[in-house]
């Protein structure tokens, strides 16, 4: 059954109190001036500017009776045949008693018709006991028949704004645009579409990393994903040979065309030392794969009142799911599921939730998750089969610190062929990339001070004056790469 038919026998039914959640309050009163071919009864809406009206099909009649809540209730009670009253805003009313007990009463069918009466709004929270007499129905998102007519309109409607002038389409565009607008309301949706066309004229390949933009930013409004805009190519990341091959195998099946027999791929775990480039190429996958960037800020979820941070996981989930295809990333989530026992059980409710949505979620969502401290890591989250692979990122090689010297001072701008990149790699030993990167910074300052060019001499003089973390902390970082040695997969 669809909507429509749902509804029309929801009101067939005589159900006496109907809540509709929604933002499209103008699509809940279309809804019901459908349902009216199929099943007859007067309609009325109510809102406290204008009091109640009949609005019969394409009828709009004048007010009737003073707007308030308690005239409206009233005018419901005297009514002389039945209705269905679509009340807009009506429940922060029902906070007094008087309203509450009128409403019980229609409810109930005391000394009045059955009407059916249907409380909109964007969040209709009931007192418990109106609650367990309400039905809750839930309008659809609109298909792609309907996005795409919404998408005709909205072109002619330019066309019209601007002496005729078509909208130029690209044909392949225009399908991911349709694709991306799935999963919102028919209001959002054509509002995204409108900036689109009416910023150049045109629906392009140009439009997409825009729309994505605006589809983020109206879907996130929990602020607790970041929309990563500056997303690395794996060109700008030295070393992970063997990781960037494994992104490229899984590309085009993680964009729709999975091989018989396969599964789209579902994420990885990255571990490794810090500063070894973790983070860079969790930005890298999201360009790898060809999709928008999104990070979970774990520090952000966690509430004090009982029930509010695994509500904000499953809402930034839920977000994210619906901006798929995307890459998730969760950086340092040994942190956020630190399950020390102080905090009531949150941290492993959080932990419980985030497993069974990694196990049943079917929106394209490849999740990177990245860690330092693996002792602090569940051990559930580790189990064969959380992610497709857990990857360890390690100190780079020799020829690895090579290429990261050459990334680092090429996107500076600095020359290259006087410096002996090999005889310092060799230096660095043990260094990670960005401890390298925080060399070449410090030799800068020191060139820019001594009004000297930069060479290899400045660089070297850095090296030697810099203890790496794999000094400082010598005896984690060891026990760190012992353990990943015969449990993870080299991302290099």
């Amino acid at each position: 059954m669809n909507e429509l038919q749902d509804l029309t026998a929801l009101i067939r039914a005589n159900t006496p109190l109907i809540v509709i959640e929604t933002q499209d309050e103008a699509r809940a009163v279309d809804l019901f001036r459908q349902t009216l071919s199929q099943v007859w009864r007067a309609l009325y809406r109510w809102t406290i500017t204008e009091g109640l009206r009949r609005i019969d099909m394409d009828r709009e009649d004048e007010p009737e009776g003073p707007p308030d809540a308690s005239a409206a209730l009233q005018a419901m009670r005297q009514a002389s045949q039945r209705g269905v009253y679509l009340l807009l805003d009506f429940h922060p009313y029902l906070g007094y008693a008087s309203s509450q007990r009128a409403l019980r009463d229609l409810i109930q069918r005391r000394h009045c018709l059955p009407h059916v009466i249907v409380l909109v709004g964007h969040k209709v929270e009931l007192p418990p006991e109106l609650e367990s007499m309400a039905v809750r129905f839930s309008p659809r998102l609109p298909d792609a028949t309907a996005l795409q007519k919404m998408l005709r309109e909205e072109a002619d409607g330019y066309a019209r704004e601007n002496g005729g002038r078509r909208v130029e389409v690209d044909g392949d565009a225009a399908r991911q645009v349709l694709r991306n607008l799935q999963g919102l309301s028919l209001s959002d949706a054509r509002r995204i579409a409108r900036q689109l066309i009416h910023a150049d004229g045109a629906l392009n390949a140009d439009d997409l990393p825009q729309l994505t933009r605006l589809k983020f930013e109206l879907l996130n409004r929990s602020g607790h994903l970041h929309y990563e805009y500056d997303t690395a190519r794996f060109a700008d990341v030295a070393g992970a040979r063997r990781l960037k091959r494994w992104i490229e195998q899984r590309r085009a099946a993680f964009t729709g065309n999975v091989p018989p027999g396969l599964d789209p791929p579902r994420g990885v775990l990255l571990l490794g030392v810090q500063g070894c480039g973790k983070s860079m190429l969790a930005k890298a996958t999201a360009a790898g794969f060809g999709v928008p960037l999104l990070r979970l800020d774990f520090g952000t979820l966690y509430d004090k009142y009982h029930g509010e941070t695994e509500k904000n996981l499953r809402a930034a989930l839920a977000s994210a799911e619906q901006l798929a295809p995307c890459v998730l990333w969760i950086d340092e989530v040994e942190k956020g599921l630190a399950s020390g026992g102080e905090d009531g059980g949150v941290s492993r409710r959080v932990l419980g939730y985030l497993l069974t949505w990694m196990a049943e979620r079917k929106a394209p969502v490849f999740l990177v998750a990245t860690a330092n401290q693996v002792q602090d890591l569940p051990a559930e989250l580790l189990r064969k089969g959380r992610f497709d692979e857990i990857f360890f990122v390690d100190l780079p090689d020799a020829d690895t610190r090579v290429e990261i010297l050459r990334v680092h001072l090429a996107r500076r701008q600095l020359p290259l062929d006087d410096l002996q990149l090999p005889a310092l790699a060799a230096a660095a030993n043990g260094f990670s990339g960005a401890e390298l990167e925080q060399v070449i910074v410090s030799a800068l300052y020191t060139a820019h001070g001594d009004q000297r060019m930069l060479d290899t001499e400045l660089l070297m003089d850095e090296i030697r004056n810099t203890r790496p973390l794999s000094v400082l902390m010598a005896e984690q970082v060891g026990a760190l790469r012992e353990w990943a040695r015969e449990r993870t997969v080299p991302a290099d």
